[in-house]
């Protein structure tokens, strides 16, 4: 699935990271894993899963009268659409009002300031 159509719904969201968790897994499982958090039925997961397998980003795999499930689409995949979703949607396309918005809005460790700082010189060497 290419990276700029990954489009995950708050629902599909949580049922992908249930399924990053611990795949392959079941439907079973993953109502199981997510109940306290939703309140969701067997038959709301089924059909949330089968809906994600026919959008391409899960792959289901039936042995006798069991379904597994496993992800089609990487955590990098989601978070880097979602990001850009974001970036599109919140901010014009515009990266450094966005950047600035996390800046302010996050308590910044040094460490974690140290290794953007580190992250945007090594691009801007490539990118030369």
């Amino acid at each position: 699935m290419p990276e700029s159509s990954v489009e995950l719904t708050e629902a599909e969201w949580a049922i992908i990271k249930a399924i990053w968790k611990s795949e392959p897994t079941t439907a079973p499982a993953v109502q199981e894993a997510l109940f306290k958090q939703t309140g969701w039925t067997y038959s709301t997961v089924r059909t949330l899963m089968d809906r994600m397998t026919v959008k391409g980003l899960l792959k289901a795999t039936k042995k006798g009268k069991v379904t597994s499930f496993t992800s089609a689409v990487t955590r990098a995949q989601a978070q880097r659409s979602e990001l850009l979703y974001a970036l599109k949607h919140a901010f014009n396309g515009a990266l450094t009002p966005m950047v600035q918005c996390l800046l302010e809005s996050q308590k910044l460790s040094d460490a974690e300031i140290t290794e953007l700082e580190t992250l945007i010189r090594e691009r801007k060497r490539r990118g030369k």
